[in-house]
């Protein structure tokens, strides 16, 4: 593997666990196990290297949160399996991500500290919400949801008991709650089923 990939690797999981701050240039030199020539060979800065972090991240999400759904017929079935993904394929992987979630261990840190940061991160969740939208709105044209039930409120409720189901595995690592708190949320969009 080229040693810049090492370097966005290791970085990500020290990110995962320590943020972005207390992660240090020396932390992710005897990470990757190079020098700092081979570190700034590669990246220009700390700030550098977070953007090739996060373009990273954003390309195993994508990977393993939207595996199969292209597969599913029914688009309320998409969402389930986003969830079942998001449990499975992402947050119990703790070897990329030892910490949890990257994108909000980042975002809480950040938000303060470098806003402009904190606004890249801030567009991949206004995808996730938008996507999630999108999806019930699939659904409910498709006749797979009650016209009454409203897309945009449902879609809060579900992105954000995702990020608290994220933010709650990262402070215990209890896969037996995780999997209640997503279990939890498939109930609740089966119950919206026609």
């Amino acid at each position: 593997m080229p040693l810049k990939q090492i370097i966005i690797n290791e970085s990500l999981k020290l990110f995962s666990l320590k943020g972005f701050s207390s992660t240090s240039i020396h932390d992710i030199l005897t990470a990757a196990k190079t020098s700092k020539g081979g570190f700034y060979n590669h990246f220009a800065s700390k700030e550098a290297l977070f953007y090739a972090v996060l373009d990273e991240a954003r390309t195993i999400w994508r990977e393993r949160n939207l595996h199969g759904l292209d597969k599913t017929t029914q688009h309320i079935d998409q969402l389930v399996l986003l969830l079942r993904n998001y449990q499975n394929r992402y947050l119990l992987d703790a070897d990329k991500f030892p910490g949890g979630c990257v994108f909000i261990m980042l975002a809480v840190e950040l938000g303060d500290q470098r806003p402009h940061l904190a606004k890249e991160l801030q567009k991949g969740f206004v995808g996730l919400k938008a996507m999630i939208q999108r999806i019930l709105d699939h659904s409910q044209n498709a006749g797979e949801l009650n016209k009454t039930i409203d897309t945009g409120a449902v879609s809060e409720i579900i992105f954000n008991s995702m990020l608290g189901a994220s933010i709650n595995f990262s402070a215990d690592k209890s896969a037996e709650n995780l999997d209640r708190s997503i279990r939890s949320l498939v109930k609740f969009i089966e119950a919206m089923k026609r």
